[in-house]
């Protein structure tokens, strides 16, 4: 099952690039947001809002690992599908909780983020990735 959930699916090859790069771009950009929130969590400034109620410091670091770690995991195009769950999240938790109650132009940023992940999501990696050498 979980190699079915990962394998991508074959695609025209046309598609095949603007998935990569609808995949590389939109990481590159997410991963400038996550860069800087891991500097600023190694720097000592913990300060980061608790939207969900888990605890400051471990919203931190999800959101660190989501904007950060997934995005390069999505570059690289390995474990894409698994890799974008935590983003898809992310992005409606920034959206519908910690921009709740901010006109819709505040929560725009994180629907243009939100949109081409869960187009990768339904689209798979495409063939320039390396879950396609790993599920032939």
């Amino acid at each position: 099952m979980l190699k079915r959930f990962l394998k991508p699916i074959k695609l025209p090859a046309s598609v095949d690039w603007a998935v990569l790069i609808l995949r590389v771009g939109v990481s590159c950009l997410m991963l400038t947001h996550g860069y800087a929130k891991l500097n600023n969590f190694l720097g000592g400034d913990r300060a980061f809002a608790d939207p969900i109620g888990i605890g400051e410091e471990l919203s931190f670091i999800l959101t660190i690992c989501a904007e950060f770690g997934c995005s390069i995991l999505i570059i690289l195009g390995l474990g894409t599908r698994a890799a974008l769950i935590p983003l898809i999240i992310t992005m409606v938790v920034v959206a519908t909780i910690v921009h709740a109650k901010d006109p819709f132009d505040m929560k725009e940023h994180a629907l243009l983020f939100f949109f081409p992940y869960i187009t990768l999501f339904l689209t798979g990696p495409g063939r320039f990735s390396v879950d396609s050498k790993l599920y032939r």
